[in-house]
This record gives structure tokens, sequence and C-alpha cells, in this order.
């Protein structure tokens, strides 16, 4: 049997392979403009992000807590662990008559080199009525625990669909 790699997906003109993205990951910044709506309500509508980019996953994008609608942003309980971000926290995202429990994530004191997500945040873009990065809608990374924007920019496969654990 091949190794997994060898399916890589040939990135065409203007896209960026995920199995070209480094592990340890690397953060660096976006001056795409990413919009976010959640219960008709845009929560988010700026050009300040950064990106996670790690082998075999779509980019997580990170925005500025401020940027955030005022109070759609919940503390909840739970932290999870990245071996290279550290421990991270959770957040329901929130607006009249809709609550996502805990469909955002954040680094209360991320680890050195990931010092660029200091007070962002980042979301499930599933959980989300819309994500657009540049005017385009973003797909969820498959699977229910990675957090990946996918959009025409990147190619894969990725991670995250049945049989990808071992990855």
């Amino acid at each position: 049997m091949k190794p997994f790699r060898t399916n890589r997906v040939v990135p065409g003109p203007g896209q960026e392979s995920v199995w070209d993205y480094p592990r340890p990951p690397r953060v660096e910044t976006s001056a795409d403009r990413v919009v976010v709506t959640l219960g008709g309500l845009v929560l988010v509508d700026t050009d300040d992000a950064v990106r996670v980019l790690e082998t075999s996953h779509p980019p997580v994008y990170y925005l500025p807590r401020s940027a955030f609608r005022a109070g759609s942003l919940e503390p909840v309980t739970g932290r999870s662990y990245c071996e290279y971000k550290g421990e991270a926290s959770y957040l329901s995202v929130v607006t009249p008559g809709r609550v996502e429990e805990a469909a955002g994530w954040y680094y209360p004191s991320p680890t050195r080199g990931f010092e660029d997500l200091a007070n962002r945040v980042a979301l499930y873009p599933g959980r989300m009525d819309l994500v657009t990065v540049n005017g385009e809608a973003v797909l969820p990374q498959p699977g229910d625990f990675y957090g990946g924007w996918i959009t025409s920019r990147v190619v894969g496969p990725f991670k995250g669909a049945p049989g990808t654990l071992g990855w």
C-alpha cells in the first residue's frame, strides 16, 4: 500500500496544498476579508485575521475578539490541549434566539511561537449560518473535531473524513 501522501492533489494557479503546510503548524497574517453570520446577524466583518497552517488541515482562521458583535461570545466550561498552541478555552456564539454551544475557541496564553493567537477566536464554520473569505462561502473541514476552513484556494485531501485518523 502506498503512503497516503502520494494522493496529494496538485494545486492549480492561486491554490495551496495542505500537504505543503508545515508540521508543527505555522501562524501567518492574512488580509483576507472574513464575514461570519449567525441567526441572520453579521457577527464579524474583518480583514484582520491570522491563519494557522498545518499539514493535512485546511487553514483555521483566528479573528480578533474585538471584531465580534458585542455580547456574541460567552465562555463555557471545558478545555482542550494542543501540543503546539497550548490550552484552549471554548466559547458559545450567541445571537438573539440562537446559541451555538462551544462553537468557538481561543488560547488565553498561547505558547511561544503562537503569540499572534492571543486575543483571537477561531470558529467552527459548519456551526455558523455562513462564513465567507473574500466573498466565497467556506466549507467546514470534515469531522466533528477539526475547525478548518475549506475554500477554492486550498486542495487536499483533508484530514477529518472517515479513515483519516492516523494521518
